[in-house]
This record gives C-alpha cells, sequence and structure tokens, in this order.
C-alpha cells in the first residue's frame, strides 16, 4: 500500500502494484504531514490541527488528538509511542494505541520539523532556530542547539551524529549525546530539505538550487547537482541513486 496526503484534506491508500484506490479519509484541513504506518496504523496530520490514528487495512478512525494548530509536521512512531509537533509550539508524545498524552514539549516557535528518535532521545527543529534532544520517555529537554534561522528540516541520524539543516543556509552535524558541533557546511540558500544517509555520505537540497553530497564524517563537499528551481525535497537513497524533487517541476535521479 501507498499512503499519501493531499490538499484536498483527504489521505489516501492506494495499492502499491496498480494505484487502484483502496480507501480514503477526510480530515477538515489540508493534508501536509507525511503519513507514518506502524503496527497496522497510520499516523497523519491535518491543518484542522488534528493528528489521526487510522486501521491501515480499512481506513477506520481509532482515535484523534486534538492540538491549538495545523500539523505539518510528520508523526514518527518508536517504542509504543507517537511523536508529533504543531504550529502551536509543542511537541507532544502521544500512546500509539489509544492517543493518550503522555508529555509535551514547548518550543520558542512553531513546530513544521518532523521528530527523529534513536537511542531513547526524541530530535525535533523549531521556528525559534534551534534543534531539541528531549528524553523519549520524560520529555526533559537534554542539550539544544541554536542556528541562525529557523529549523524546518527534520533531523537524521547515523554513527552518533545528528545532521539538520537550517534556514540560515547551512548543514549542521552535531554529537548526538551532547549537542556539540562537529562540522557545519555552507549552500548559498535555506536548507529546508531533510538530509538522507548513505554509508559514508549525507545528501541534502538547498534552495540554492544544488543537491550536494558531503562526506558525512567531516562535511566535506564530494559533489553536487544544480537543478533550476530550489531544491526543498528530502533526498531518497536507494541502489545507488538519490532520488529528489525541485520547484524547477522534475524529479531527479542521480548516481
Amino acid at each position: 500500500m501507498v499512503y499519501v496526503g493531499s490538499e484536498d484534506g483527504r489521505l489516501y491508500a492506494l495499492d502499491a502494484r496498480t494505484g487502484q484506490e483502496k480507501w480514503r479519509f477526510k480530515t477538515d484541513g489540508q493534508v501536509f504531514s507525511s503519513p507514518a504506518v506502524a503496527g497496522g496504523m497510520v499516523y497523519v496530520g491535518s491543518d484542522d490541527g488534528r493528528l489521526y490514528a487510522l486501521d491501515a487495512r480499512t481506513g477506520q478512525e481509532k482515535w484523534r488528538f486534538k492540538t491549538d494548530d495545523d500539523v505539518d509536521s510528520s508523526p514518527a512512531v518508536a517504542g509504543g509511542m507517537v511523536y508529533v509537533g504543531s504550529l502551536d509550539n509543542w511537541l507532544s508524545a502521544l500512546d500509539a494505541r489509544t492517543g493518550q498524552e503522555k508529555w509535551r514539549f514547548k518550543t520558542g516557535g512553531l513546530v513544521a520539523s518532523s521528530p527523529a528518535i534513536a537511542d531513547g532521545v526524541v530530535y525535533v527543529g523549531s521556528d525559534d532556530g534551534r534543534l531539541y534532544a528531549l528524553d523519549a520517555r520524560t520529555g526533559q529537554e537534554k542539550w539544544s542547539f541554536k542556528t541562525d534561522d529557523k529549523v524546518v528540516s527534520s533531523p537524521a541520524i547515523a554513527d552518533g551524529v545528528v545532521y539538520i539543516g537550517s534556514w540560515d543556509g547551512r548543514l549542521y552535524a552535531l554529537d548526538a549525546r551532547t549537542g556539540e558541533e562537529k562540522w557545519s557546511f555552507k549552500t548559498d540558500g535555506k536548507v529546508a530539505s531533510s538530509p538522507a544517509i548513505a554509508g559514508s555520505m549525507v545528501y541534502v537540497g538547498s534552495e540554492d538550487g544544488r543537491l550536494y553530497a558531503l562526506d558525512a564524517r567531516t562535511g566535506q563537499e564530494k559533489w553536487s547537482f544544480k537543478t533550476d528551481g530550489g531544491v526543498a525535497s528530502s533526498p531518497a537513497v536507494a541502489g545507488g541513486v538519490v532520488y529528489f524533487g525541485s520547484t524547477d517541476g522534475y524529479l531527479y535521479a542521480v548516481r
């Protein structure tokens, strides 16, 4: 199955082989949040301010959780919990089965960044320009790292390092345990793209129109690929190929 949201306010479930529609679910707002699928459930946010939990096979609603603003952040599921941000400045941690809120953490700005979880820690960015590291069980802050602009990029974690982009035009590599900066790489545009890690490389787009391939350990640029639009799309890597979209209207596949 393929699950995808639309500006018409619906989440669609399609047969991955044929594209045949299996079911659709209507919310009361546009669906910019990307769905997360786990344990036979689909979790998705809507601009109606809610996070929905649906049966992945039938589309039947299991529960909904109300926030005080749009939910553009994509939910992350780990350890029986769902973590999701909202434009009300909060990150919420919910019981994946019941939707009961376990804790929430307030940032200093909108949370459009999608959280990532590793080794019992939740990492999430905020419009206040910070990346936060929180205890996944309690929501207690472990550290935060300040950039010079909004953080709408979603973090990626590998080998004890967190990679995050910022509207200040940089991709940062931080020690996952302490938040200490290991390196940063400067582009000529905002970095809203979420980085992808494959092997020893990290890939990220910039609104300067380029996809960058960097050495994950040092931040040294290995190559870049130029498009005719901004690259806010987050790259996906499979089979030695990087796939990403550009505002020039093209989907690219680059070796």
